[in-house]
Formats: structure tokens, C-alpha cells, sequence
């Protein structure tokens, strides 16, 4: 009886208790964490593209790269190390907030994010202070290709942290109107992560754009150009 029992069975069909429903915030989550990572894929391959962009360009004769030699002005790049330690602590402070939401310290979460909010404005105004320092010693847009990818290296990350900026100040504000733990710690999570990817998106940018002409020679030559 049990071998007719089983061909009489439909397993297309939900058996009641046995497949797990998610409700409407699991499913709000999980589509969050699915367009995050899209999104940071594109960016990722936007960056890459601007890079291999920027490889080839410093092979040609016009290009002066902005550190090696004492007069240039990254060949002891002060303030933006400053910058990098400011972006960190920012990154730091939303990865606790997001573990203190997880963890129903309200509270902690809320410092957190303020805190996070701070050293990110400070790293862009750090950057915009950089601008200013380079076109007062005439680094200016035009001048040398270096420059140019400069500006456009730190404008496009910059205007990617403005936009962390604006959808934390989003998580951060429906949490004060519908007072929801669950999606302020959904939040926080997905912008500590996106946080944590510009950080190492910018370490790489600082690396690349304080290399001496000898490294870009040697970079150049492994990629083939």
C-alpha cells in the first residue's frame, strides 16, 4: 500500500508545513542584499575600466605623475592619509552600529550611525581641501593627465560616498517614523557593507594615483601596453 501511496503523491504541489514562507521583510531584505551587490559590481566595474584607462595614459610622453620627485605633491601624501583614516572610522563606526542594532542596543546603533556620518563628511571634505591644495600649487584639470584622472578618480568615489550618505540618512529616517528595528539593522548592514567596499575601492585609487612613473612603467608593461 505505501509503493501506491507514494505514486499517488503530487510533490508539485505545497505540502502545508513543509516548505517555509517568508514574509514581506525576510523578502525586502533579500532583494536589498541581491541590488547591493549588483550595484557594486558595476561600480566595480566602472573603477576597473577608469584604471586600465589610466594605466595607458601614463605611457604617453605628456604625462607627469604626481609623486616621485620632492616637488611633486603626493610624493608625501599627508592629508590623504587623514582622509584614509577618516573614511576607516567611518566604516568602523556603521559596522558596529549594525552589530549594536542586531543586537537591540538602539541606542549604540543611532551613535553609531552619527558617527559613521561625521568622519564620511570629514573624508570629502578632506578630498575637497586636497583640490584646493593642488590647484593652488597649479595642478589644475587641464595641466597633465594626471591631474585630470585625479579629479576624476576622487569625484566619481566621492559622489558614490555622497550617495551612501543620502540612503543611510533615508535608513535613518524611517527608523525615527515607523520605529522598526528590524529594517533600521537591514539598513545599517547593507551601507556598512557598501562602506566597506568604497574603503577598499579607495585604498586602491591612493595607491594608484601616488605611484612613482617607475611603477606605472612596471604595471603598464604586466597589463601588455
Amino acid at each position: 500500500m505505501s509503493f501506491f501511496k507514494t505514486l499517488g503523491e503530487k510533490p508539485w504541489l505545497a505540502q502545508t508545513g513543509e516548505i517555509p514562507l517568508i514574509n514581506n521583510a525576510e523578502q525586502t531584505i533579500l532583494k536589498g542584499k541581491t541590488a547591493l551587490k549588483f550595484f557594486l559590481a558595476v561600480v566595480g566595474v566602472i573603477f576597473f575600466l577608469f584604471t586600465v584607462t589610466f594605466l595607458s595614459r601614463t605611457q604617453f610622453p605628456d604625462f607627469m605623475a604626481l609623486s616621485g620627485e620632492p616637488w611633486q605633491p603626493f610624493t608625501n601624501p599627508v592629508q590623504l592619509w587623514y582622509n584614509s583614516v577618516a573614511l576607516l572610522i567611518g566604516g568602523i563606526a556603521l559596522q558596529w552600529a549594525k552589530v549594536s542594532a542586531k543586537e537591540n542596543h538602539l541606542n549604540r546603533a543611532l551613535a553609531g550611525i552619527i558617527v559613521g556620518i561625521f568622519f564620511s563628511l570629514s573624508f570629502l571634505i578632506g578630498q575637497l581641501l586636497v583640490w584646493n591644495q593642488l590647484y593652488d600649487l597649479g595642478y589644475v584639470l587641464t595641466s597633465n593627465p594626471a591631474n585630470s584622472y585625479f579629479y576624476l578618480f576622487t569625484a566619481v568615489h566621492g559622489l558614490h560616498i555622497l550617495g551612501g550618505l543620502v540612503a543611510l540618512s533615508k535608513v535613518t529616517f524611517q527608523f525615527i517614523r515607523k520605529n522598526s528595528l528590524t529594517k533600521l539593522s537591514a539598513g545599517i548592514s547593507l551601507c556598512a557593507t557598501y562602506w566597506h567596499f568604497l574603503f577598499v575601492v579607495w585604498l586602491l585609487l591612493f595607491a594608484l594615483l601616488t605611484s612613482s612613473p617607475e611603477t606605472y612603467k612596471t604595471i603598464a608593461q604586466l597589463c601588455g601596453f
